[in-house]
């Protein structure tokens, strides 16, 4: 799979501006601020719909107009597709397939497959879990698209369910009744939809566990593959809805205390854990040194690339100013391993900091234009 075709309008920086693209690689070179990043940023938001950079839509609209549209001709076995998405923010945003609108914007997501390499990768191992648990949705919905649906009704349950139980500390009488009998309904959905994402999260982690060793083992200096795991730490002792149920039963006086829910995958943790043995396992957030940490973060990326080709289907690789990060060792280890993807896309800033074992074809970018060199 690769991109042959990027067309944005009213997009972050850019008015306008269409870039025909080749597989193999493509590198943006340019100096902070000129809008290199923008261009793999949209790429990467036709894949899941977000940006792997902010947290809502309203930053990737051109500042003074109202809506942003992504265009890209994908190839894909010999056979291109024009997906577009068009962003609305306060608005439900609108997608289309050759031309064709679509009844709802997320099915677009995983048409395209995508893995972002980026600065922001440390903190996805020394952040917060949210940002762990993002990685997982995100590489769930590249592998079943059908995924971007239950986890939106996820989160729409447990608005709708924290809405109520921040209203139920001071009700009293008839009041807390009628309370807990709205309650139990969003109990319901959120048992349906927690568990299936449960389950989901479960075999994904699984799945992952061995290609993150290799990978760690491939870029971390000395090690072996068993030196890195990974381990999904649920709330719920099983992906069950009966073990679910009963963690719901038995925390509602604190959920209730409290205004907010308690038990259910938001609250999960996917653990990260380094050492050469049970014995000797630290977390690597907390206890990893700085580079230990990287080669953690790139490991995972990695081992997503590896777990979506061993699907069937070479995602494309974006390397975000990842260079500029990483000592000389990493650098050259991290290019070998990428280099023979279907499609790669490179930002720098200057052309140095695209390693040799990436050459392929330059755009500069300067001031809102893409040129190629």
């Amino acid at each position: 799979m690769h991109v042959a075709r990027l067309s944005l309008h009213d997009f972050r920086s850019y008015a306008d501006v269409d870039v025909e693209l080749e597989p193999g690689v493509t590198a943006f070179v340019g100096r902070n601020g000129q809008g290199k990043t923008n261009l793999v940023e949209a790429v990467d938001y036709l894949s899941r719909l977000s940006s792997h950079r902010v947290a809502t839509d309203a930053p990737l609209i051109r500042a003074g107009t109202e809506q942003a549209v992504i265009r890209a001709a994908v190839v894909r076995e010999g056979r291109t597709a024009v997906l577009e998405v068009e962003l609305n923010p306060g608005r439900a945003n609108r997608a289309r397939i050759n031309r064709s609108q679509l009844p709802r914007a997320r099915e677009l997501a995983g048409i395209v497959r995508t893995v972002v390499f980026s600065p922001e990768d440390l903190a996805l191992v020394k952040g917060d879990p949210g940002g762990r648990r993002r990685f997982l949705d995100d590489l769930l919905v590249l592998r079943t698209p059908r995924h971007a649906g239950l986890i939106a009704d996820h989160e729409r349950v447990l608005r709708q369910r924290n809405t109520l139980l921040k209203s139920m500390y001071a009700a009293r009488g008839s009041s807390r009744e009628s309370a807990l009998a709205t309650l139990a309904v969003w109990d319901d959905h959120l048992v349906a939809t927690g568990t299936e994402l449960l389950a989901a999260r479960l075999a994904l982690s699984a799945d992952l566990a061995p290609y993150v060793g290799k990978a760690y083992e491939a870029v971390a200096r000395g090690a072996s593959r068993d030196d890195a795991r990974i381990s999904y730490e649920p709330t719920v002792p099983e992906a069950t809805p009966e073990a679910f149920r009963a963690e719901l039963e038995r925390r509602q006086s604190d959920e209730i205390a409290r205004g907010v829910t308690l038990v259910g995958p938001h609250r999960d943790e996917l653990l990260l854990t380094l050492g050469p043995g049970d014995d000797q396992r630290l977390p690597v957030r907390g206890y990893a040194s700085h580079g230990e940490s990287w080669s953690f973060a790139l490991a995972l990326r990695l081992a997503s690339y590896d777990l979506l080709r061993a699907d069937g289907d070479d995602p494309i690789l974006i390397l975000d100013d990842v260079f500029a990060e990483l000592d000389t060792e990493r650098r050259s280890q991290l290019a070998a391993l990428v280099a023979g993807a279907e499609q790669v896309l490179v930002t720098a800033a200057v052309p140095a900091d695209v390693p040799a074992e990436l050459a392929g074809v330059t755009f500069h970018v300067a001031a809102g234009e893409v040129t190629r060199a």
